[in-house]
């Protein structure tokens, strides 16, 4: 049984590695790993501001983080990561729905994900609405899909 909660300090080290590895399963090399790496790393300020959370397996081990940040006047899905070997569990829907609900704590009407190409439909069975095409804030020249997901009704505006 999976469990949430919340990031505890000191772990941004260990969350930031379980980002690289559930980026690293969808085959990229190690440039592209490199490059992504400020991109991928979970912030000790975020986990202080209560913004990380924490999809733990039986045992208590971390399977999955999701961290919410601001994007203007906006939500953003700044990082949502699960271990390879959780994927196709449901950790990546607990972990969605725990970063809606916490955008919505944090008075957030609209939520932004610039998602990776691979999890492009993920974000679209939970009901993000497409928007366009972003840079990527990794890898120079490189394009993403850009969401937005409604919190004032739990569906994309």
């Amino acid at each position: 049984m999976t469990r949430l909660r919340s990031a505890q300090a000191g772990e941004a080290a260990s969350l930031t590695a379980l980002c690289l590895r559930s980026k690293a399963h969808w085959g990229y090399d190690a440039e592209f790993m490199r490059l992504c790496v400020p991109s991928l790393t979970v912030e000790e300020r975020s986990i202080a501001e209560g913004r990380v959370l924490v999809a733990t397996d039986e045992a208590g081990r971390p399977v999955g983080t999701v961290s919410v940040g601001r994007d203007g006047d906006d939500a953003e899905l700044a990082l949502m990561f699960v271990e390879p070997a959780a994927m196709g569990g449901g950790t990546g829907r607990l972990l969605f729905e725990a970063a809606v609900a916490l955008a919505r704590q944090l008075g957030y009407r609209r939520m932004t994900i610039l998602a990776d190409v691979n999890a492009a439909r993920f974000y679209e069975r939970m009901g993000a609405r497409y928007l366009r095409n972003e840079p990527s804030d990794a890898i120079p020249g490189r394009v993403l899909p850009f969401y937005e997901y409604d919190l004032t009704s739990g569906a994309s505006s």
